[in-house]
């Protein structure tokens, strides 16, 4: 088996940030997205992985290399503009050959991985086998209609009227006979190539298309809310080490990662939490369920729920909540008193109320 992770697109919804970087990129708990993605790969024995990529192909590229560190083997193919999921699959074909492929959408998190679903596939390998999660609102998501056996019966895109609450997930198991379902479907008319009319093809000619519930945490961390809703759980699960130096003037409560080369002086760490290496922390409270990127700086500062990119710089800023502040980025306290959520680019400075 093979893997294809797609990693173009605009990731409009992630603007600013997504300007000067790629979304994929985005950290999660210490880690870009995509390393995330990547070690889910790993974890159910898949060693030979394509990336889709795009406008930043360069930036993912400095990031996952050749693999060789992720024990992973990467080819990448380079998506002129972001034609369709069905298009990635047509663009990957020389590269997928005859193989059976996982295709694992670069911005999706699986907190618990996709074995279960890489077992299921193996024992039964249907024609192509979704992953699914039930939601409160499915018309906001590609909708899988299944039956009791578990096969599906239709795949509808963002319906008005749900006749299922199952949303289709950004991992798909498939066989080489969605190459062929691929050639025979026509561009939405959006203009994309898309993968549930793929499947839909699938199913109307008699093949096995099969959903798979998955029970655990996922989100697609389109978005700034999902970005920290990710952030906090994978902080939960991490286990606390203290790697840099905290002074005996600090006090540190719950799990707490602080990487090595990270320096804590007369400040308050309250976990989930991770400060990234080289960054410090001064004369503040931080935490829980923040994660401050490398070389990070937050004197006389109040932080929770947040995420602070490389170099980023908070000072004397108080009550700084559900925050995604962009790489070197520089925030300093005015003088009015007041809470703070801030969603920042890159090299920007704000100055807030005190």
């Amino acid at each position: 088996m093979k893997a294809l992770v797609l990693s173009g697109g605009k990731g409009t919804r992630l603007r600013p940030f997504t300007y000067s970087m790629a979304k994929q990129l985005v950290p999660v708990a210490g880690k870009p997205v995509l390393l995330h993605v990547l070690e889910d790969i790993r974890g159910i024995g898949v060693s030979e992985v394509g990336i889709v990529v795009g406008d930043h192909a360069a930036e993912i590229r400095s990031v996952v290399g050749d693999g060789a560190e992720l024990g992973l083997r990467i080819t990448y193919l380079h998506q002129a503009a972001p034609l369709g999921l069905a298009h990635c699959v047509s663009l990957a074909a020389d590269f997928l050959g005859d193989d059976d492929f996982v295709m694992y959408l670069g911005d999706n998190v699986f907190v618990d991985g996709i074995g279960e679903a890489a077992a299921m596939f193996a024992g039964r390998r249907p024609d192509a086998q979704l992953t699914v999660v039930k939601v409160p609102d499915p018309r906001q998501y590609g909708v899988a209609e299944v039956g009791p056996d578990g096969r599906v019966r239709a795949l509808v895109e963002k319906p008005r009227e749900p006749r299922s609450n199952l949303a289709i997930t950004g991992v798909y198991f498939l066989t080489p006979a969605i190459h062929e379902a691929v050639r025979a479907i026509r561009p939405s008319a959006r203009g994309e190539l898309e993968i549930t009319d793929a499947l839909q093809h699938l199913v109307a000619r008699g093949g096995t298309v099969v959903a798979q519930e998955h029970a655990g945490f996922w989100k697609d961390t389109g978005n700034v809310a999902e970005l920290l809703e990710c952030n906090r759980v994978l902080l939960e699960r991490l286990p606390g080490s203290i790697g840099g130096r905290v002074d005996a003037d600090s006090a540190v409560h719950g799990t707490v990662v602080v990487e090595p080369g990270a320096v804590v002086t007369r400040s308050r760490l309250v976990g989930p939490l991770i400060v990234g290496a080289g960054s410090r922390v001064v004369d503040s409270r931080v935490g829980p369920g923040t994660a401050l990127g490398r070389d990070c700086v937050v004197r006389d500062a109040d932080v929770e729920d947040s995420i602070l990119l490389e170099g980023a710089r908070v000072q004397d800023v108080r009550r700084l909540r559900r925050s995604v502040i962009g790489r070197w980025t520089d925030v300093r306290a005015t003088g009015a008193p007041g809470g703070h959520s801030l969603i920042i680019g890159d090299h920007t400075r704000a100055w807030v109320a005190a």
